[in-house]
């Protein structure tokens, strides 16, 4: 396997407290990889700094063979790295075609984004079908369920063509019968592209994940199969043991979950 991400003595430090503290980390060209950890672990920081929303102190990030730690966010979008967030974010007057369609036209030549298109095009049409919103394609996007928007969301990343895509917890919010597409939909994916997903469902990484990875305190504190993770000490004092003793807790117990980092 070839490395088609890598950070090397990575630091990112917010008011001098390090959130990522230098973590060497890489992910493999055509792999489903699942980062997991407490909060405020530096997931969501991470993802930040892969695509040029927070710069680091220190350290390297590199994509396949390019220096991507300086670089602007439509750079690193324009050289292959995709992401959504934890709220996906579409124009809901918009049709579901045209948000795609939309995502589509940073590639598009100025002089054809002036001419009126004729029908729907052929890839678009297979993006739309890849992410169960083929019938939907004309509805308006504000109709759309929360599940739906996410994946209105993941397609409006692959009308961009990434090689890599990054997703801040794409099942959050969804019921069952979502979290199940959506898990047998990032299966797909990772046939054609290398997909990053940071998530907290333990039961919907527990059913998909092939690879994880465990981040503690900006650090990398384990990664394995899901049952090398499971079985790690350290993962269930730390991470694992927490959310099983949170789940134990009434609901009155449980305190407000902070914002991730």
């Amino acid at each position: 396997m070839k490395a088609i991400l890598e950070l090397r003595d990575l630091v990112v430090a917010f008011d001098g407290f390090r959130v990522i503290d230098e973590l060497d980390w890489y992910v493999d060209e055509g792999e489903l990889r699942f980062l997991i950890g407490p909060n405020g672990a530096g997931k969501t920081t991470l993802l930040d700094v892969i695509t040029g929303l927070t710069k680091p102190v220190s350290g390297r990030v590199r994509f396949e063979t390019r220096e991507i730690g300086g670089k602007a966010e439509h750079e690193i979008v324009r050289l292959g790295i995709g992401r959504t967030f934890q709220n996906p974010t579409v124009f809901e007057s918009l049709t579901v075609a045209d948000n795609v369609d939309l995502a589509a036209s940073f590639r598009v030549p100025t002089r054809k984004l002036l001419r009126r298109r004729r029908g729907m095009p052929e890839a678009l049409v297979e993006i739309l079908g890849m992410v169960g919103l083929d019938i939907l394609a004309d509805a308006p996007a504000a109709v759309l369920s929360h599940g739906q928007r996410q994946w209105l969301e993941i397609a409006m990343l692959l009308a961009q063509q990434p090689r890599v895509l990054l997703l801040d917890e794409p099942v959050a919010g969804m019921t069952g019968i979502e979290r199940e597409t959506t898990g047998r939909l990032l299966q797909r994916l990772a046939e054609q592209f290398t997909v990053v997903v940071v998530e907290h469902d333990m039961e919907f990484l527990r059913r998909f994940a092939r690879r994880v990875t465990v981040l503690h305190e900006g650090r990398l504190l384990s990664e394995g199969s899901v049952e090398e993770i499971q079985a790690d000490p350290q993962v269930l004092e730390v991470y694992l043991g927490r959310a099983a003793r949170r789940a134990a807790e009434p609901a009155s117990a449980q305190a407000p979950r902070p914002e991730a980092v």
